[in-house]
């Protein structure tokens, strides 16, 4: 019986949704729980043929037989999650812990309007960044206080560490990636707070003996939504050619590409105690993998980049995406949760 972290390595949009939600699918933990900052977190999952992008319910709603969670240290903007809970139709399975902090209407216009903010930081004017404000001065109101959010009202730590006792898996889902955290990250371009594995723990209540394993996903090539440095950037010109252009979950905005960096890298496995690694979107550098679900069916190229990630990081590469669809991965791990 595990207790698992999956984390983002990089700027965020690594694929950490296709990955948990893959997990979630196939051996249903008895609880899923989502760390992380909020609602300027977007998570895609392709399920069942659908697309899914969130901002709010866990990507592991795909296991039907998971309790879902969110963490007090995650900011809950209640028409977003009251409206992808009716989404992903997991109402009866969906808890909210009593001291998430509330995203309003207040710090979604400061956000947005801001220049500091919206310009110089470019943050996505969710209200997350003002809210975490509130939250330190300790004038933010809590989701205990919030009439709509009562159905769904529970005390996340309890929950978790009971099924942790209990032997049961579980499963936690970070938000962004490591270079964002606010004391880690490439400051001053980054999130309003910590988002390594440590702080995951934090979020919902548990202590870092609980866990077991930590998984860092790195996608075949960095990318960074916003302002602030990536190593290696790459021209628009240059990322058209390989087709690297992608556009974000909750903004839209076009990202930034580069080629993996391996200092950044390591600063992540390090960070987080990483001791897996999830690759994704091997298919796009390496077309000719789209769809394996074995590792024989990767090309000599496909074979020898994995190798070097894993002699550049020093710990394994065991879930390899090659495709958008939640099915399309080759899976190494010779424990499941």
């Amino acid at each position: 019986m595990t207790t698992t972290i999956i984390i983002g390595a990089f700027w965020g949009d690594e694929g950490k949704g296709k990955i948990i939600s893959y997990i979630a699918y196939h051996e249903h933990p008895a609880i899923i729980a989502r760390g992380g900052v909020g609602t300027n977190a977007g998570h895609t999952v392709v399920y069942q043929g659908k697309k899914y992008g969130l901002r709010m319910i866990p990507s592991g709603f795909t296991s039907e037989k998971s309790r879902l969670l969110i963490g007090a240290g995650v900011l809950v903007d209640p028409e977003i999650f009251l409206r992808e809970v009716e989404l992903t139709g997991c109402k009866d399975r969906i808890g909210v812990d009593f001291q998430a902090g509330i995203i309003e209407k207040e710090h979604k216009e400061k956000d947005q309007h801001d220049k500091h903010l919206s310009k110089k930081i470019g943050s996505t004017g969710t209200g997350c960044g003002p809210a975490n404000e509130a939250r330190a001065r300790r004038t933010l109101r809590l989701a205990k206080e919030i009439p709509e959010l009562t159905p769904y009202l529970t005390d996340v730590s309890k929950e978790i560490n009971e099924a942790i006792a209990a032997g049961k898996n579980v499963l936690l889902e970070g938000t962004q990636g490591t270079m964002l955290s606010l004391f880690h990250g490439t400051y001053p371009y980054v999130t309003s707070k910590d988002v390594s594995a440590s702080q995951i723990c934090a979020d919902v209540g548990i202590g870092p003996t609980k866990v077991d394993e930590v998984i860092a996903v790195f996608k075949a090539f960095m990318t960074r939504v916003g302002e602030g440095p990536m190593p290696g950037t790459l021209s628009e010109e240059e990322m058209k050619k390989k087709g690297w252009m992608e556009f974000g979950t909750v903004t839209g905005r076009a990202r930034r590409a580069a080629p993996i960096d391996f200092e950044i890298a390591r600063k992540a496995v390090r960070l987080n105690g990483a001791t897996q690694i999830a690759l994704t979107k091997l298919d796009i550098v390496f077309p000719e993998v789209a769809n394996a679900t074995k590792k024989e069916e990767l090309s000599p190229a496909a074979l020898e980049f994995i190798a070097n990630i894993e002699r550049e990081t020093n710990i394994p590469v065991t879930l390899i995406g090659t495709g958008p669809d939640a099915e399309a991965i080759i899976d190494l791990r010779e424990d499941k949760l």
